[in-house]
Protein backbone atom coordinates (compact mmCIF):
# COMPACT_ATOMS: atom_id res chain seq x y z
CA UNK A 1 0.00 0.00 0.00
CA UNK A 2 2.44 2.51 -0.87
CA UNK A 3 0.38 4.19 -3.04
CA UNK A 4 0.60 7.24 -5.51
CA UNK A 5 0.00 9.63 -1.64
CA UNK A 6 3.22 8.48 -0.87
CA UNK A 7 4.87 8.82 -3.91
CA UNK A 8 3.75 12.38 -5.12
CA UNK A 9 5.47 14.63 -2.79
CA UNK A 10 3.71 17.48 -5.03
CA UNK A 11 -0.04 16.41 -4.66
CA UNK A 12 -2.32 19.16 -3.83
CA UNK A 13 -5.86 17.17 -4.36
CA UNK A 14 -7.50 15.12 -1.97
CA UNK A 15 -11.12 13.29 -1.57
CA UNK A 16 -12.29 11.81 1.67
CA UNK A 17 -15.73 10.77 3.17
CA UNK A 18 -17.28 9.61 6.32
CA UNK A 19 -19.41 6.50 6.21
CA UNK A 20 -22.23 5.48 9.01
CA UNK A 21 -25.78 6.38 10.87
CA UNK A 22 -26.67 9.48 12.03
CA UNK A 23 -23.50 11.74 10.45
CA UNK A 24 -25.60 14.61 10.14
CA UNK A 25 -23.68 16.21 12.87
CA UNK A 26 -20.51 15.21 12.00
CA UNK A 27 -18.05 17.73 12.54
CA UNK A 28 -15.16 15.31 10.93
CA UNK A 29 -16.33 17.45 7.42
CA UNK A 30 -15.33 20.90 8.71
CA UNK A 31 -12.41 19.51 10.59
CA UNK A 32 -10.36 17.86 8.27
CA UNK A 33 -11.49 20.62 4.84
CA UNK A 34 -10.48 23.48 7.67
CA UNK A 35 -7.06 21.69 8.22
CA UNK A 36 -6.40 20.93 4.56
CA UNK A 37 -6.83 24.62 3.49
CA UNK A 38 -4.54 25.76 6.07
CA UNK A 39 -2.03 23.17 4.38
CA UNK A 40 -2.78 24.51 1.12
CA UNK A 41 -4.45 21.10 0.01
CA UNK A 42 -7.69 21.01 -2.39
CA UNK A 43 -9.23 18.82 0.82
CA UNK A 44 -13.12 17.57 0.00
CA UNK A 45 -14.64 15.33 2.71
CA UNK A 46 -18.23 13.89 1.73
CA UNK A 47 -20.53 12.27 3.88
CA UNK A 48 -22.68 9.23 3.04
CA UNK A 49 -25.74 8.07 5.66
CA UNK A 50 -26.56 4.22 5.82
CA UNK A 51 -29.99 3.47 6.23
CA UNK A 52 -30.76 0.57 8.02
CA UNK A 53 -32.06 -1.10 4.57
CA UNK A 54 -27.99 -0.26 2.82
CA UNK A 55 -26.45 -2.12 6.25
CA UNK A 56 -25.24 -5.29 4.58
CA UNK A 57 -22.29 -6.92 3.24
CA UNK A 58 -22.71 -6.71 -0.20
CA UNK A 59 -24.02 -3.06 -0.11
CA UNK A 60 -21.14 -1.98 2.01
CA UNK A 61 -19.09 -4.21 -0.83
CA UNK A 62 -20.25 -2.42 -3.53
CA UNK A 63 -19.99 1.35 -1.48
CA UNK A 64 -16.30 0.75 -1.06
CA UNK A 65 -15.58 -0.37 -4.49
CA UNK A 66 -17.13 2.82 -6.33
CA UNK A 67 -14.93 4.53 -3.49
CA UNK A 68 -12.29 2.75 -5.00
CA UNK A 69 -13.62 3.55 -8.36
CA UNK A 70 -13.89 7.53 -7.76
CA UNK A 71 -10.86 8.33 -6.55
CA UNK A 72 -11.08 8.61 -2.59
CA UNK A 73 -8.01 8.33 -1.11
CA UNK A 74 -9.18 8.29 1.86
CA UNK A 75 -13.02 7.20 4.49
CA UNK A 76 -14.03 6.88 7.58
CA UNK A 77 -16.41 4.53 9.17
CA UNK A 78 -18.62 5.18 11.96
CA UNK A 79 -21.37 3.31 14.13
CA UNK A 80 -22.70 0.75 12.77
CA UNK A 81 -20.05 -0.26 10.02
CA UNK A 82 -16.99 -0.41 11.99
CA UNK A 83 -16.82 -3.77 12.33
CA UNK A 84 -18.33 -5.09 9.30
CA UNK A 85 -15.81 -2.86 7.08
CA UNK A 86 -13.19 -3.99 8.79
CA UNK A 87 -13.98 -7.75 7.60
CA UNK A 88 -14.23 -6.12 3.56
CA UNK A 89 -10.92 -4.27 3.40
CA UNK A 90 -7.71 -5.88 1.32
CA UNK A 91 -5.58 -5.47 4.33
CA UNK A 92 -5.78 -4.39 7.64
CA UNK A 93 -3.15 -2.42 9.59
CA UNK A 94 -2.03 -4.38 12.88
CA UNK A 95 -3.49 -2.50 15.58
CA UNK A 96 -7.02 -2.48 13.60
CA UNK A 97 -6.71 -6.42 12.80
CA UNK A 98 -5.99 -6.90 16.72
CA UNK A 99 -9.12 -5.04 17.51
CA UNK A 100 -11.34 -6.39 14.34
CA UNK A 101 -12.81 -2.65 13.89
CA UNK A 102 -11.55 0.30 11.57
CA UNK A 103 -12.71 4.39 11.47
CA UNK A 104 -10.20 4.73 8.96
CA UNK A 105 -9.75 2.84 5.36
CA UNK A 106 -6.84 4.32 3.34
CA UNK A 107 -7.23 3.96 -0.69
CA UNK A 108 -4.24 3.92 -2.88
CA UNK A 109 -3.58 1.42 -5.81
CA UNK A 110 -6.67 0.39 -6.14
CA UNK A 111 -6.29 -1.62 -2.67
CA UNK A 112 -7.97 -0.64 0.83
CA UNK A 113 -6.32 -0.99 4.19
CA UNK A 114 -8.20 -0.40 7.32
CA UNK A 115 -7.00 1.42 9.99
CA UNK A 116 -8.11 2.56 13.60
CA UNK A 117 -7.44 5.94 14.84
CA UNK A 118 -10.22 5.39 17.46
CA UNK A 119 -7.87 3.80 20.10
CA UNK A 120 -5.05 6.43 19.44
CA UNK A 121 -7.51 9.62 19.48
CA UNK A 122 -9.05 8.00 22.83
CA UNK A 123 -5.67 7.45 25.11
CA UNK A 124 -4.56 10.51 23.98
CA UNK A 125 -7.65 12.33 25.01
CA UNK A 126 -7.62 10.53 28.77
CA UNK A 127 -3.73 11.71 28.55
CA UNK A 128 -4.53 14.57 28.49
CA UNK A 129 -8.55 15.21 30.08
CA UNK A 130 -8.01 12.73 32.62
CA UNK A 131 -4.23 12.79 33.59
CA UNK A 132 -3.81 10.97 36.74
CA UNK A 133 -7.08 9.25 36.91
CA UNK A 134 -7.16 5.67 38.78
CA UNK A 135 -7.39 3.04 35.95
CA UNK A 136 -7.74 0.00 38.21
CA UNK A 137 -11.41 -0.22 37.63
CA UNK A 138 -13.70 0.84 34.67
CA UNK A 139 -17.06 0.32 33.53
CA UNK A 140 -17.00 0.24 30.06
CA UNK A 141 -20.40 0.35 28.39
CA UNK A 142 -20.80 -0.10 24.94
CA UNK A 143 -18.51 -3.21 23.08
CA UNK A 144 -18.68 -2.12 19.69
CA UNK A 145 -16.06 -0.50 17.02
CA UNK A 146 -16.13 2.14 19.72
CA UNK A 147 -16.06 0.41 22.49
CA UNK A 148 -13.76 -2.39 21.88
CA UNK A 149 -11.47 1.05 20.33
CA UNK A 150 -11.87 2.60 23.55
CA UNK A 151 -11.22 -0.86 25.92
CA UNK A 152 -7.59 -1.74 24.06
CA UNK A 153 -6.83 2.17 24.82
CA UNK A 154 -7.35 1.61 28.31
CA UNK A 155 -5.58 -1.24 28.20
CA UNK A 156 -2.45 0.02 26.89
CA UNK A 157 -2.58 2.49 29.43
CA UNK A 158 -1.88 0.47 32.57
CA UNK A 159 -6.11 -0.84 33.02
CA UNK A 160 -6.12 -3.28 35.41
CA UNK A 161 -9.91 -4.64 35.44
CA UNK A 162 -12.77 -3.83 32.50
CA UNK A 163 -15.95 -4.51 32.95
CA UNK A 164 -18.21 -5.20 29.84
CA UNK A 165 -21.24 -3.82 29.83
CA UNK A 166 -23.47 -4.56 26.92
CA UNK A 167 -27.08 -5.25 25.53
CA UNK A 168 -25.52 -8.22 23.60
CA UNK A 169 -23.48 -10.87 25.74
CA UNK A 170 -21.90 -12.36 22.80
CA UNK A 171 -20.80 -9.05 21.75
CA UNK A 172 -19.21 -8.46 24.93
CA UNK A 173 -17.60 -11.61 24.46
CA UNK A 174 -16.11 -10.91 21.37
CA UNK A 175 -14.23 -7.72 22.75
CA UNK A 176 -13.12 -9.71 26.10
CA UNK A 177 -11.70 -11.97 23.63
CA UNK A 178 -9.44 -9.12 21.51
CA UNK A 179 -8.07 -7.51 24.66
CA UNK A 180 -7.20 -10.95 26.44
CA UNK A 181 -5.49 -11.88 22.80
CA UNK A 182 -3.15 -8.31 23.44
CA UNK A 183 -3.27 -7.42 27.37
CA UNK A 184 -2.94 -8.98 31.16
CA UNK A 185 -6.16 -7.32 32.29
CA UNK A 186 -8.98 -8.37 34.31
CA UNK A 187 -12.21 -9.17 32.27
CA UNK A 188 -15.69 -9.49 33.15
CA UNK A 189 -18.97 -8.63 31.07
CA UNK A 190 -22.64 -7.78 32.32
CA UNK A 191 -25.50 -6.25 31.02
CA UNK A 192 -27.38 -3.10 31.85
CA UNK A 193 -29.09 -4.65 34.27
CA UNK A 194 -25.84 -5.19 36.44
CA UNK A 195 -24.97 -1.62 36.15
CA UNK A 196 -26.12 -1.08 40.15
CA UNK A 197 -24.01 -3.91 41.13
CA UNK A 198 -20.51 -3.13 39.22
CA UNK A 199 -20.35 1.16 39.11
CA UNK A 200 -20.22 1.36 43.00
CA UNK A 201 -16.87 -0.41 43.06
CA UNK A 202 -15.65 1.31 39.77
CA UNK A 203 -12.88 4.10 39.43
CA UNK A 204 -14.35 5.50 35.92
CA UNK A 205 -16.93 4.80 33.37
CA UNK A 206 -17.11 5.44 29.86
CA UNK A 207 -20.00 5.55 27.46
CA UNK A 208 -19.16 4.31 24.15
CA UNK A 209 -22.98 3.26 22.87
CA UNK A 210 -24.91 5.65 20.92
CA UNK A 211 -26.76 7.40 23.41
CA UNK A 212 -26.73 10.81 23.93
CA UNK A 213 -26.44 11.37 20.29
CA UNK A 214 -29.26 13.68 18.82
CA UNK A 215 -30.84 10.44 17.22
CA UNK A 216 -30.33 8.70 20.45
CA UNK A 217 -31.19 10.91 23.30
CA UNK A 218 -30.86 9.89 26.91
CA UNK A 219 -28.03 8.29 29.46
CA UNK A 220 -26.96 4.67 29.56
CA UNK A 221 -26.53 5.02 33.63
CA UNK A 222 -28.76 6.11 36.00
CA UNK A 223 -28.17 9.80 37.53
CA UNK A 224 -28.24 7.82 41.34
CA UNK A 225 -25.00 5.69 40.24
CA UNK A 226 -22.68 8.57 39.57
CA UNK A 227 -20.96 9.93 42.09
CA UNK A 228 -18.15 12.45 42.31
CA UNK A 229 -15.27 9.67 43.15
CA UNK A 230 -15.90 8.31 39.94
CA UNK A 231 -14.81 9.69 36.32
CA UNK A 232 -16.49 9.74 33.56
CA UNK A 233 -16.26 9.66 29.59
CA UNK A 234 -18.11 9.89 26.95
CA UNK A 235 -17.43 9.63 23.46
CA UNK A 236 -20.05 10.89 22.05
CA UNK A 237 -19.80 14.69 21.41
CA UNK A 238 -22.83 15.49 19.37
CA UNK A 239 -23.77 17.29 21.42
CA UNK A 240 -21.02 18.06 23.09
CA UNK A 241 -22.70 18.13 26.77
CA UNK A 242 -24.82 15.09 26.75
CA UNK A 243 -27.13 14.19 29.16
CA UNK A 244 -24.13 11.72 31.42
CA UNK A 245 -22.04 14.40 31.09
CA UNK A 246 -24.24 17.27 32.74
CA UNK A 247 -25.49 14.54 35.14
CA UNK A 248 -21.70 13.41 35.84
CA UNK A 249 -20.84 17.10 36.49
CA UNK A 250 -23.77 18.11 38.56
CA UNK A 251 -22.85 15.38 40.86
CA UNK A 252 -19.23 15.99 41.45
CA UNK A 253 -17.65 13.73 39.02
CA UNK A 254 -14.07 14.22 36.99
CA UNK A 255 -15.84 14.56 33.64
CA UNK A 256 -14.37 13.94 29.87
CA UNK A 257 -16.41 14.65 27.29
CA UNK A 258 -15.84 12.94 23.61
CA UNK A 259 -14.27 16.52 22.25
CA UNK A 260 -10.76 15.39 22.44
CA UNK A 261 -11.30 11.85 20.82
CA UNK A 262 -13.21 13.01 18.60
CA UNK A 263 -10.25 16.22 17.54
CA UNK A 264 -7.38 13.73 17.89
CA UNK A 265 -9.02 10.59 15.83
CA UNK A 266 -9.67 12.87 13.17
CA UNK A 267 -5.93 14.57 13.03
CA UNK A 268 -4.51 10.70 12.79
CA UNK A 269 -7.43 10.28 10.02
CA UNK A 270 -5.84 13.27 8.28
CA UNK A 271 -2.33 12.42 8.46
CA UNK A 272 -2.65 9.04 7.05
CA UNK A 273 -4.81 10.28 4.36
CA UNK A 274 -2.12 13.15 3.38
CA UNK A 275 0.68 11.90 5.42
CA UNK A 276 1.01 15.26 6.42
CA UNK A 277 0.98 16.34 10.12
CA UNK A 278 -1.99 18.09 11.47
CA UNK A 279 -1.81 21.01 13.32
CA UNK A 280 -3.66 19.72 16.39
CA UNK A 281 -4.02 22.99 18.34
CA UNK A 282 -5.69 24.52 15.55
CA UNK A 283 -7.76 21.78 15.23
CA UNK A 284 -8.94 21.97 18.61
CA UNK A 285 -9.48 25.88 18.01
CA UNK A 286 -11.66 24.88 15.08
CA UNK A 287 -13.69 22.26 17.07
CA UNK A 288 -14.35 24.92 20.08
CA UNK A 289 -15.69 27.32 17.16
CA UNK A 290 -17.85 24.75 15.91
CA UNK A 291 -19.42 23.89 18.79
CA UNK A 292 -19.32 27.19 20.59
CA UNK A 293 -23.18 27.98 20.24
CA UNK A 294 -24.31 24.69 21.58
CA UNK A 295 -22.26 25.22 24.97
CA UNK A 296 -22.21 28.62 25.60
CA UNK A 297 -19.24 29.42 27.94
CA UNK A 298 -18.57 25.87 29.07
CA UNK A 299 -14.86 24.42 28.17
CA UNK A 300 -15.95 21.93 25.71
CA UNK A 301 -12.84 19.47 26.30
CA UNK A 302 -13.61 18.74 29.85
CA UNK A 303 -16.90 19.95 31.48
Amino acid sequence: MSGDRRTEAERRSYLAGLLGQGIGPSLSPELHEREGARQGLRYTYKTVELPDSRLDREHLRGLLAHAVELGFDGLNVTHPVKQVMASLVDDLAPEAAAIGAINTILVADGGTRGHNTDVTGFAAAVADGLAGAPLDRVVLIGAGGAGTAVAHALAGMGLSALWVVDTDPARAELLVRSVRNRWDVELVTGTPDELPRLTPAASGLVNATPMGMAAHPGSPVAPELLRDELWVADIVYRPLLTELVREATRRGCRVLTGAGMAVNQAADSFELITTSPADRAAMFRDFDELVADEVGSANPRRE
